[in-house]
């Protein structure tokens, strides 16, 4: 009880300014906080390496569905997330605003994504009248310009602003890494077709235009062929498009979806996965209609990623993976699995676990 006084003594008022602009006073260091997005994790790992969890009350239930093998590492080193109370999205409906206020938060973290739903629905207001302020950051509407100052808020929140500091300025160095080299580069820029979550369902296939992981393909330098297809971040590109776009590499998104999609297509990429069975389930993937007609399928110029790198902070390690496929001499030397690996060292709780990427066999 005194330790608890004596921190809620050290909290003064602070203005933070959100990825809105909005300007929102919060009791800060925060140390009651829930996470609109259990993903959010991502972040909070890196700004918080001894306990990522020591100041949430609650959270979003989407991290164990969405990346069952990440969540199920943290699981196991920190226990207490199994009994965090965890509620559903406001744009589903499922987020349950009496069980957020009994929770006294200090602050509630929401993604961009969210924020028309929760005006719609008046959210702010009503957690407002009970002293709850609500703050947004986004990695995934637009990450390469909100993911710097998201993490700055964050840190700012919870008086961390070295680590946020530190935390930017090496994903900043590493992102560099790649569009130096590219700079005065002026040679031919590969045609990628970048798949999200290719076999998630039957349909196909969903991608991204001119953000997220289909501005990663042109800061590594390619050209993403959904780019002039889908006007804003996400949408879909039909197998006649990709087929008459005939593209150089192929780069799909995926994650263990277990409990989302039992018997789906996916390919289970992400920390210690099963790289064979993960290689065998991309290779499925390219006998669709949509490439299996496409010398590509058969080149060995097909990868499969892990799908969170476009929810997190972490898009540096996709940009390098994406700029050795798309421009394998070029970045011969780059290791983005040694960037990762270093990035688990200097940063997160957890080790560094292989099995983020896979790619084909290139034919004999």
């Amino acid at each position: 009880m005194l330790s608890a006084r004596a921190l809620a003594a050290a909290q003064s008022p602070v203005e933070v300014t959100d990825i809105t602009g909005r300007r929102v006073r919060v009791a800060a260091p925060v140390q009651r906080m829930i996470l609109g997005e259990g993903r959010q994790t991502y972040v909070m790992a890196a700004l918080e390496r001894e306990n990522p969890f020591a100041r949430v009350v609650g959270w979003r239930d989407d991290l164990r569905k969405a990346d069952f093998d990440g969540y199920s590492l943290y699981e196991a080193r920190f226990p207490q997330i199994a009994r965090l109370p965890a509620f559903g999205g406001w744009k589903d409906g499922a987020f349950d605003i009496e069980q957020v206020i009994a929770l006294r938060p200090d602050v509630v973290v929401m993604n961009l994504e969210s924020k028309v739903a929760i005006d719609e629905g008046g959210l702010v207001a009503k957690l407002d009248r009970v002293g709850i302020p609500i703050v947004f950051i986004d990695f995934r509407e637009k990450p390469f310009e909100h993911a710097e100052r998201s993490i700055a808020i964050l840190a700012q929140l919870l008086g961390r602003e070295a680590q946020g500091q530190a935390l930017i300025d090496y994903r900043a160095a590493q992102i560099a890494r790649v569009t130096d080299r590219l700079r005065d580069y002026a040679g031919p820029r590969p045609k990628v077709m970048i798949e999200r979550a290719a076999g998630y369902d039957e349909n196909c296939c969903m991608s991204f235009g001119n953000e997220n992981f289909g501005r990663m393909v042109a800061v590594a330098g390619g050209d993403n062929i959904a780019a002039g297809l889908i006007p804003g971040t996400f949408g879909t590109v039909n197998p006649e498009q990709i087929v008459a776009s005939r593209p150089d590499v192929v780069i799909v998104t995926g994650a263990n979806w277990k409990l989302f999609v039992p018997d789906g297509a996916w390919v289970g990429v992400g920390p210690g996965a099963d790289a064979a069975q993960a290689r065998a389930r991309l290779r499925r993937l390219m006998e669709r209609p949509a490439y299996r007609t496409l010398p590509v399928a058969r080149s060995g110029r097909v990868h499969a990623i892990w799908h969170q790198f476009y929810d997190s902070p972490y898009q540096f390690v996709a940009i390098q993976a994406l700029a050795k496929w798309i421009h394998p001499g070029l970045f011969a030397d780059l290791d983005p699995e040694a960037t990762f690996r270093e990035f688990h060292e200097r940063f997160l709780p957890l080790p560094y676990a292989p099995g983020y990427w896979v790619s084909l066999d290139r034919p004999a």
